[in-house]
């Protein structure tokens, strides 16, 4: 199946999602986060829901995305074939809790998988006209890198996102280091 609609959102927005004929979903959430009342109003969909908490580096009593969880994602993808050329029917819609890390980053990892021989520039082009305030985790982003042997392709084009974002967004800044990613900030590149 292709899928010519594909969307990231955070959970307050999935009432809104409910009548554009998902048909697919896969959900990011918290371990400890309780099952998301709003899928009732969905009609019939396939759903995946993969449970880890949104950190690059490790913390006590939380879960980190692990190398296990990208390769759920990238198998996802794979049996999906989710292609952005050619698509007939489907529509794809990632979340995780406010849709701009874990979702994001989950949702290139798809498109890289479903377009292999896509550059990785055109990816995060890609992303950023699905979800334009997204700040992808490094951590999966680099596991997905490792997997699909991008060779550190994936992770120079997120540098180059990054640097794009504090553009586009200078709190930024202040917010992912608020978060615990000062990293993710110094590894911003800044491109003319």
């Amino acid at each position: 199946m292709n899928f010519p609609a594909l969307t990231i959102c955070g959970i307050e927005e999935l009432p809104a999602q409910r009548d554009r004929e998902v048909t697919h979903v896969l959900s990011i959430l918290d371990p400890d986060h309780p099952e998301i009342g709003a899928f009732e109003a969905y009609p019939a969909h396939c759903r995946t829901t993969l449970r880890f908490h949104d950190i690059i580096d490790p913390e006590p009593n939380k879960i980190m995305p692990q190398s296990g969880h990208v390769n759920e994602i990238i198998r996802l993808g794979e049996s999906l074939k989710l292609r952005t050329a050619d698509a007939e029917s489907g529509h794809f819609l990632v979340h995780c809790h406010k849709g701009v890390s874990r979702s994001t980053a989950a949702m290139l990892t798809l498109l890289a998988t479903g377009n292999p021989q896509e550059d990785s520039e055109s990816l995060f082009r890609r992303l950023a006209e699905i979800r334009p305030q997204a700040w992808p985790s490094s951590l999966m982003v680099r596991l997905a890198d490792e997997q699909l042997d991008r060779g550190g392709s994936l992770i120079a084009a997120l540098r180059r996102h990054y640097g794009r974002q504090i553009v586009a967004r200078p709190y930024y800044i202040d917010f992912i280091i608020n978060i615990g990613r000062r990293a993710e900030v110094e590894m911003a590149e800044m491109v003319a």
